[in-house]
Parts: C-alpha cells; structure tokens; sequence
C-alpha cells in the first residue's frame, strides 16, 4: 500500500467522532423499547435514580418522564435511553394514548404497586417481630413494599429471644435491625428486655418501636371481626382463648386457636382496617432499615 492510501485509510478510519449522537443509548441494537406505563419502576443510569413513572409530558418540544422514589420525591428525565429495569438497559417510549390516564395501582400499605417488579436481593437489614402472627399480618399489608426493597422479616418466638436474635445479626449502621414489640409499655417486662438487649447496641443500628396491644390481633381494628371493641379477658383465662370464646369460635384446642387467628386476618384488606399504633410503626421500622445512613 502507498502512503497515500495507508494515510486516506488512516484518515477515513479516525473521522468520526465516538462521542457524537446519542451516546446514552446502548450499543447493542437489539435494546427493548418499553412503554413508560404509570407504575412502571426503572432506574436512570446517569444519577442512579430509581422511582415509579408518575406522568409523562411534553415540555419545550421534548418528552421528558416523572420518577418518583418510594418517599414521594420526584424527578424528570428525558424519554429514551439511559435507562435500566431489573438491571436490564431498555429505551423509554411515550405509552399508548389508552394508558396515559391510568390511575396508578396501590398496595395494601398505600404505597404506589410497583408493576412487574421482582423481588430484590435480601437487603443487610432485616425486622424482628415476635411471633409468627405478628409476620403473617405484616405480609399480608406490607408484603409487596418489604418485596421490593428486600426486607426480610424474621419472627422470634418471644421478645426473651431478642438478645441472642441481634448478638447473632450483628446489628450496624449499614445493616441495621428493626424490631416490633407487643405491648411495649413504661414499666413492663418487655420494656426491661427490650433495654438489655439493645444496650450494646447504637442507636443508629437498632430500632425497637412498640404498639400498646397484648397481642397483635388487637391491631386489626374490631368491627373487621364484628365486635365493637376488643373484650377485656379477665386475669387467670387465656387471652386468645377469651377472643375467641367472644368471637363464639372454638377455643379448647391450639388448632382452634389457629383457625381464629385466620379468621381475623383473613378480615385485612389494607392498612385502613389495622390501628394506627401498629401500621404507623410498622412504616416506622421500614423507613429506619431502608434509608441510608447519614
């Protein structure tokens, strides 16, 4: 070859320039374009953004799409590339004109459904709750946010477990343990436990909040159940056992017991039918393990 053609060869090699167009969008052409559907959850790439599509519109002539994050903060971006689901870069479109006026779905808790999300890696926080009631009725409301952020809840078999509970979690700022306490009231034995657990702990690695309930089934508000209020059960009967005598449930055996407990729960639709003492530090405890430190 002359140096003529090896230098054109050269020239012609090196003329464009590999930052011009659009370089926010993948190199691979096969990039699924996705309609921003309200709902739909994605994360932008250049800021790490990552919220739920609020609306999508037009402003100076371009089309820009609206995260909001699970705190309510909201961000515009412009529609196209630049933009990941579930780890998977995807090209961002204007929905079809049918979808746009869409009221976005909500979960049981409230919050904004996240649509065809799955559920995240276990996070390194983790809540504690007393026992296996106390989880099932914290599923079945919050199931889908604790899902999407990869909150694990772990039931104890009774607050006197809380201690060897954190000394094997090993509780920290970046990993921290939320706890749900029955009947935490001044002067009670679970306000003692709860004291010496969580001594050797700082505070911003443990929160222990508490509802003033003998038992979680006090959270679900009565008239779910039909009662106009929960009975008070004299001292020497078995609490559940007195529910469930009111409730005119059988109660002689543990798997009566067990077929009352699904009864009230099965009564749970959504947050509006649990007291705010429990729900308001239910919500409590998952913004304490969902927020970063600092």
């Amino acid at each position: 070859m002359s140096r003529l053609s090896y230098a054109a060869a050269v020239s012609s090699r090196y003329t464009s320039d590999p930052l011009t167009g659009d370089w926010r969008r993948p190199r691979r052409a096969e990039v699924t374009t996705v309609p921003a559907e309200l709902g739909l959850v994605v994360e932008e790439t250049e800021t790490g953004w990552c919220g739920a599509v609020v609306r999508v519109e037009t402003i100076g002539g371009a089309h820009v799409v609206a995260l909001e994050d699970r705190r309510g903060r909201t961000r515009s971006f412009p529609l196209g590339p630049g933009f990941l689901i579930e780890g998977r870069p995807v090209v961002l479109a204007r929905p079809a004109p049918a979808a746009a006026p869409r009221t976005p779905a909500r979960s049981a808790s409230g919050s904004r459904a996240v649509v065809g999300a799955r559920a995240r890696v276990a996070a390194a926080s983790r809540i504690f709750v007393e026992g296996t009631h106390d989880a099932e009725l914290v599923e079945k409301v919050w199931g889908h946010d604790l899902r999407v952020e990869g909150v694990v809840v772990e039931p104890l078999h009774g607050i006197d477990d809380l201690a060897a509970a954190l000394a094997d979690f090993a509780p920290t700022s970046s990993a921290r343990a939320g706890v749900l306490v029955d009947h935490l009231v001044p002067g009670s034995k679970e306000s003692r436990v709860v004291a010496a657990a969580t001594a050797p702990y700082a505070a911003a690695a443990v929160l222990v909040v508490g509802h003033p309930f003998v038992d979680v089934w006090q959270a679900v508000r009565p008239e779910r159940v039909g009662l106009s209020a929960w009975p008070v059960i004299p001292r020497g009967t078995d609490w559940k056992a007195g529910i469930a005598a009111a409730l005119g449930m059988r109660h002689t055996t543990t798997e009566d017991i067990a077929v009352v407990w699904r009864h009230i729960l099965s009564r749970v639709r959504t947050y509006a039918d649990l007291d705010p003492a429990f729900s308001g530090r239910v919500e409590e405890l998952i913004d304490f393990v969902t927020v970063p430190p600092g």
